[in-house]
């Protein structure tokens, strides 16, 4: 099940809780990606309130927004960077893509497999991704009223697992939103303490989202099964393509 993208923008851009959880993320994604100097950025889903620090150093930034979710103008002040998409068919050439980020697209999928197979293919090897994900051990996914209720929660062994089943290499996580997910002045206040505390108290089991970071590895297959070597061939059918020969057993 989808989120509607107005929904979206109404959460993040006009509700106290959503711009504190815009703020909580986004400082952990930049920390992860502190240069984007002429790189090519992309966020898949609704990452379009993380990408904003990007759009004055990269030399390209794209919102990708699926059809089910719907799209909208981003930014609002100025020329359009969003663009709807299919969810398991973006628009994007294969390698051409430096840093990608995902929030709200890969829980909410039908076909998780599917999309993160495009996902790795618009990145180019050794290029960099950051997945935002509802955490299943945390209070977020179990509070209605947040768009981390919807879809399906992850555990971080899950998600490494299906990263690693699609070109990805994992090469660390975190996560982020240790405050409440309660709109309220009185905790609000205090949202931005609790997010240090909890950065320096649990990388990932009390946050409301973990966030893994994946380097895209080559396509390249590795060696499968074992090698055999046999010092001594067995001989068993040998002769038995001449005429009245018997085989050696």
């Amino acid at each position: 099940m989808h989120h509607d993208v107005r929904a979206l923008r109404d959460f993040y851009y006009t509700t106290s809780l959503g711009r504190a959880a815009q703020k909580a993320m986004r400082d952990q994604l930049r920390a992860c990606w502190k240069d984007t100097t002429a790189l090519t950025v992309a966020g898949f889903g609704f990452a379009a309130p993380l990408l904003r620090p990007f759009l004055p150093e990269a030399a390209r930034v794209t919102a990708l927004m699926p059809a089910q979710q719907g799209v909208m103008h981003w930014p609002a002040e100025s020329a359009n960077h969003s663009v709807l998409v299919e969810e398991t068919n973006w628009p994007l050439a294969t390698g051409s893509v430096d840093r990608l980020v995902l929030l709200h697209g890969l829980e909410a999928s039908e076909r998780p497999a599917a999309l993160l197979e495009d996902a790795a293919r618009v990145l180019k090897t050794g290029a960099k991704a950051v997945f935002i994900l509802p955490n299943r051990s945390g209070l977020w996914a179990r509070r209605d009223g947040t768009p981390f209720a919807l879809g399906r929660p992850y555990s971080l062994g899950q998600i490494e697992t299906e990263l690693k089943m699609h070109g990805f290499a994992i090469e660390g996580h975190s996560a982020a939103l240790f405050f409440p997910p309660r709109d309220t002045t009185r905790w609000l206040r205090w949202a931005m303490t609790l997010e240090r505390y909890g950065q320096k108290l649990s990388r990932y089991h009390a946050g409301g989202v973990l966030m893994v970071q994946a380097r895209r590895i080559s396509d390249t297959p590795g060696t499968t099964g074992l090698a055999v070597k046999s010092r001594k061939p067995l001989r068993v059918l040998d002769g038995v393509t001449q005429p009245g020969a018997r085989p050696a057993w």
